[in-house]
């Protein structure tokens, strides 16, 4: 049984580029912080990776920090200064909660400044949410304004055009796998001369930003993937993307109309489709599914296992009973539309033989 992978927004499969980036760069023996010659090939791997990030970002190189991936480049939300709070939109993803000094705008709306902190695409619906315009140089959030904002773009960047300059954000976060690198790498970027305490004390690497000797095969897997990404962006990639998408979700609702799309009437991200059935468990359907040969999901993948009610479709208007039965299904550049009618067929199959024993 030739399988099907279908849960690009949990991680995409590594590119040939980044592969070939990474094997390439195991033979710099050197450390890039050394001065010698082997050093020094060592730290242009760097350097050129950071360049491909910034590119495919819209920032200048010098913005870049690498990272061992978002949920660690989210720390930086514990480093703003004291007294000021961090609003986090309700729909952000868990790794920007844990990180945020407060719960969330009603506790304490009224501290001397804010930073918002909020996720551009959400990954288990592929909703993008714009950040809020600046009002007289401050962000508005509900009842309190911020005076910053962190973008968690994981999900967005090399799918959508985004660039960290025109956002207007102060940080962003993202990870080198989910756009086909390597896992275990990522970056932060950060505003040209935004000063923040270290993510990691040491040694001072990353201009003494995030200290520890730099993960340089990963970070040219990374680099190498950015420019793929970018590749594709520009070829019209996710166009065709979005087209596949929309096939699959004709097909489900010509024959199951009670079908919740969630987020279809909102800009979303070109690969991604959240739908819920009610009674039908999403964990339940996630196993069948694995079962017949594609790998789909019902939620984050950092939350696959804990039973729990989906907070974010809670928060998007879904009754519990609702959430419970979402599935996610996420795409990318190697999908067909034959995958995606045989795991349409699939599920109605046996999205068939739970109402009959329901029944």
């Amino acid at each position: 049984m030739e399988r099907v992978y279908l849960d690009w927004n949990a991680t995409a499969p590594l590119r040939p580029e980044a592969r070939d980036a990474m094997v390439a760069a195991m033979d710099a023996v050197g450390n890039p912080s050394s001065v010698h010659a082997e050093g020094r090939a060592a730290k242009a791997i760097v350097e050129r990776a950071r360049g491909q990030v910034a590119a495919l970002c819209g920032c200048k190189p010098g913005e870049v920090v690498f990272t061992s991936g978002a949920t660690e480049a989210a720390r930086v939300l514990e480093n703003v200064p004291d007294g000021y709070d961090v609003l986090v939109d309700e729909t952000a993803h868990d790794a920007v909660w844990a990180h945020a000094d407060m719960g969330g705008l009603s506790e304490r709306p009224n501290g001397p400044g804010h930073t918002l902190a909020m996720g551009l695409a959400n990954s288990e619906t592929g909703v993008i949410t714009e950040p809020p315009e600046k009002v007289d140089g401050q962000y508005p959030f509900g009842r309190a304004r911020a005076d910053w904002l962190f973008l968690d773009v994981t999900q967005a960047v090399g799918r959508i055009p985004w660039s960290f300059h025109w956002s207007g954000a102060d940080f962003a976060c993202l990870s080198a796998h989910k756009l086909g690198g390597p896992k275990g790498v990522g970056a932060l970027l950060v505003r040209d001369g935004f000063d923040f305490s270290p993510l990691q004390e040491g040694g001072g690497q990353e201009l003494g930003r995030r200290s520890g000797t730099e993960n340089v095969m990963g970070i040219a897997g990374f680099g190498a993937a950015c420019e793929a990404a970018a590749h594709d962006l520009e070829a019209g990639v996710w166009t065709e993307i979005e087209k596949l998408r929309n096939i699959l979700e004709n097909a489900l609702a010509s024959e199951i109309k009670e079908t919740i799309f969630v987020g279809q009437e909102a800009r979303r991200l070109p690969n991604t489709t959240c739908f819920a059935t009610s009674g039908w468990k999403g964990e339940t359907q996630v196993m069948q599914m694995d079962l017949a040969g594609f790998a789909v999901s019902s939620g984050s993948a950092c939350s696959s296992g804990k039973v729990k009610v989906p907070r974010v479709l809670k928060a998007m208007g879904l009754s519990e009973q609702e959430a419970e039965g979402a599935l996610r299904v996420s795409m990318g550049p190697t999908t067909t539309e034959d995958d995606v009618l045989r795991f349409a067929e699939a599920w109605l199959k046996h999205e068939k033989k739970f109402r009959q024993r329901a029944a």
